[in-house]
């Protein structure tokens, strides 16, 4: 499906929406039940390569950062390896699939109505969700847990609850990943179209007798390097909604002339259409810290199913089996290797340099892990917040091109020490009766966290301290879950109705405007906010035209 639609195309929309990704997927879906929409997705299609979605070639698929793949790989300025997808279902077609709910508080901070929540989730569950086979690497990590003082257990369940349990899955029985793409299946085909390979320049303002700037339209280019205007039919109600996630709506917005003053000016964007400080700050990411475990007696592939809820805001979670090839991890890091040296000429941070000597090394004396059997799993923790803010700012103005993000993982203390718990609750699992079989009786807890040290996992020193020092160790082997956040935050950027403040026609709807992630995995609620605010815009149009009729 080349930069084609599921639609005739329509001259103008009512609601161009920038990103069918897991939000943009399930808001354009019930937008299109009662007005015309236009998808705009940098990416192609999850349908084109079947194989790629399955369970099997998770790694494969995620770690494929070349050109035109549905990875997109970005280094944080902390020496962190991050991802963006770019393909129609977004980030779901990346992830490691484990599915569940925002906690009852989170949805009573972002002041949602719990019981059009609950509605929305389901519509979701429908289509996507399922219960995971949970086979002997997964209990034994599950057991291990309420050993390690992780109860109650909960059982399986979406919901977020302390303790232990068994949350849902987005690969169904046979290991085939279903995606925020399949939400599609609820749209109304006759006023849907979603265009592939469209990647938006920037978002088209007018001020002409008006006391604020109203969007009305966008540029977008296709894939044959051809570039396009979509408008938006003329009727107060339409609007342009942001949905390309915690990297792309921030960088989009400044793109588009709407964000720091002085920011925008140093790169020549003219006109400023709205001097908007606040785009761009609060980013945040969940950092991870991993325990990788070779196995004496064979694993089964799982990915993240068993999870402990802790007390102190770490998320105890594993995988196993999952193919830590030479190959793909030879093809990831020559990938890293090359998008660093791309943009180390093109600086304009003022940072500490990446080095990219771990790397090299790595691959001059390679680790026998990765030429070993698959028999091995993977125990990490993610700390839950986090309370550390970073910032989001452009490096160029190229939209093909990523931002620059700072993330400052662990520079409050308070995750820090988050993150010592979640791995003394690890080393507490890996050393538990329920564990034991799948862990060689002569490895140490110092030669495990040796062997994670010995992996390039990020571009930051290594300390030798940290195989007996938790919070160097922390910081040395930081990784992403891939939860960033921010960047567009509600009450900061956007209002409670997720409209643009000081700007008309214009709202993002995506993970950009969380204060903080939600759940263990913010896939769900994510995909939940596109539902729950494409019904919510849906009353106010129908609200809106019968005043009209009224007054006529």
């Amino acid at each position: 499906m080349k930069d084609a639609t599921f639609a005739p195309t329509f001259a103008r929309y009512d609601y161009v929406i920038i990103g069918g990704g897991t939000s943009g997927c399930a808001l354009a879906a019930t937008l299109s039940q009662n007005a015309t929409v236009l998808v705009l997705e940098r990416g192609g299609s999850p349908y084109e390569n079947p194989t790629a979605t399955d369970i099997q070639n998770f790694a494969t698929t995620l770690s494929n950062t070349s050109p035109k793949s549905w990875s997109q790989l970005f280094v944080s300025e902390d020496g962190v390896y991050n991802t963006r997808a770019r393909v129609l279902g977004g980030g779901s077609v990346l992830n490691a699939g484990f599915y569940t709910r925002a906690g009852d508080d989170y949805v009573k901070e972002a002041e949602w109505k719990s019981d059009e929540v609950e509605a929305a989730y389901e519509w979701v569950e429908n289509k996507i969700a399922f219960e995971p086979p949970v086979m002997g690497w997964q209990t034994a990590l599950k057991d291990g847990l309420l050993e390690a003082g992780e109860f109650p257990y909960n059982g399986f369940t979406y919901n977020h609850t302390y303790g232990t349990k068994i949350g849902g899955t987005i690969f169904d029985n046979v290991g085939q990943r279903h995606t925020a793409a399949n939400l599609m299946e609820y749209a109304n085909s006759d006023t849907v179209a979603v265009y592939l390979h469209a990647t938006v320049h920037k978002i088209l303002f007018t001020t002409k007798g008006r006391p604020r700037p109203k969007a009305y339209g966008v540029i977008f280019q296709d894939e044959n390097g051809v570039l396009h205007k979509a408008e938006l039919a003329k009727n107060a109600m339409n609007e342009v909604i942001l949905s390309a996630g915690a990297i792309g709506s921030p960088q989009l917005l400044m793109l588009s002339g709407v964000g720091p003053m002085a920011h925008l000016a140093a790169h020549g964007i003219k006109p400023v259409v709205l001097d908007h400080p606040m785009v761009g700050q609060g980013m945040a990411d969940n950092p991870m810290n991993a325990i990788f475990i070779p196995s004496p007696t064979p694993v089964e592939v799982s990915l993240i199913q068993a999870v402990g809820i802790t007390k102190f805001d770490s998320y105890i979670e594993g995988a196993s089996g999952v193919i830590f090839s030479y190959s793909w991890t030879r093809n990831y890091f020559d990938g890293v290797l090359n998008y660093l040296n791309e943009i180390q000429t093109s600086r304009t941070t003022t940072s500490t340099p990446l080095s990219t000597q771990s790397i090299t090394d790595f691959f001059r004396s390679i680790d026998p892990l990765f030429n070993a059997t698959t028999q091995a799993g993977v125990i990490l923790q993610k700390v839950a917040g986090p309370v550390s803010r970073g910032h989001l700012e452009l490096r160029n103005t190229n939209p093909y091109d990523n931002p620059s993000v700072r993330f400052n993982y662990y520079q409050e203390p308070e995750d820090l020490k988050k993150c010592v718990e979640g791995i003394t609750t690890i080393i507490k699992v890996i050393n538990s009766k329920a564990f034991s079989k799948f862990k060689y009786p002569e490895a140490t807890i110092p030669g495990l966290l040796d062997l994670i040290l010995n992996v390039p996992t990020n571009l930051r020193p290594r300390h030798v301290t940290s195989v007996f020092n938790l919070k160097q160790f922390c910081i040395d082997t930081v990784m992403t879950i891939w939860h960033y956040h921010g960047g567009c935050q509600i009450g900061r950027v956007v209002d409670k109705n997720y409209k643009v403040l000081g700007i008309d026609g214009l709202r993002v709807i995506d993970g950009s405007t969380f204060l903080k992630s939600p759940g263990t995995n913010p896939q769900a609620t994510v995909m939940m906010l596109g539902r729950y605010m494409g019904q919510k815009i849906l009353k106010e149009r129908e609200a809106f035209f019968k005043k009209k009729e009224e007054e006529a």
